[in-house]
């Protein structure tokens, strides 16, 4: 089990161990702001709906998602590229808001039928979208890693460079 863990560990600290690291991270702290929102919009009755609260959330951390995981996991700077990054990036999102809705849609139904407390019933819109989000994560990374793909010879020369400073 320790040999596993410092195996991970040593992983973790290669190109592409620390990009998977930070996506995760940047989808830690989106999801963590998306449920917030839900919590915040929904639980307090600011936004009655669970489709519109649903909404409002997801859409709200698009913008700092797209540039956590631009700049941070792929380590890309300057002009975004339209149709490479900012489209497929976009349409990727709200496929998984749209996904959420759906999410959304079935746990409106489900709250209708039963006479839950609005604190059970807000538990279950964000247990529900917790869930969503998870089922696009992976799929995300996989094309997120495509779209903001670097110069592997240019990452691997840096990386070696930071490894080199890091040893002295």
């Amino acid at each position: 089990m320790l040999k596993r863990l410092n195996s991970l560990l040593a992983w973790s600290k290669t190109h592409e161990g620390k990009k998977l690291v930070r996506y995760t991270l940047s989808s830690v702290y989106t999801g963590v702001i998306a449920q917030t929102l839900i919590l915040v919009t929904y639980g307090l009755r600011i936004i009655p709906g669970v489709l519109g609260a649903t909404l409002f959330s997801n859409i709200v951390t698009i913008i700092p998602g797209y540039h956590l995981n631009r700049r941070w996991a792929w380590n890309k700077t300057g002009v975004s590229h339209w149709r490479k990054e900012v489209i497929p990036y976009w349409t990727m999102a709200l496929a998984g808001v749209a996904f959420s809705m759906l999410g959304a849609y079935g746990t409106k139904q489900l709250i209708h039928q039963h006479s839950w407390s609005h604190l059970i019933n807000t538990g279950l819109v964000v247990t529900v979208n917790v869930v969503c989000f998870a089922v696009f994560w992976v799929l995300k990374m996989l094309v997120f890693n495509k779209i903001f793909h670097t110069n592997k010879l240019r990452d691997v020369d840096e990386h070696l460079t930071v490894e080199e400073q890091g040893s002295h």
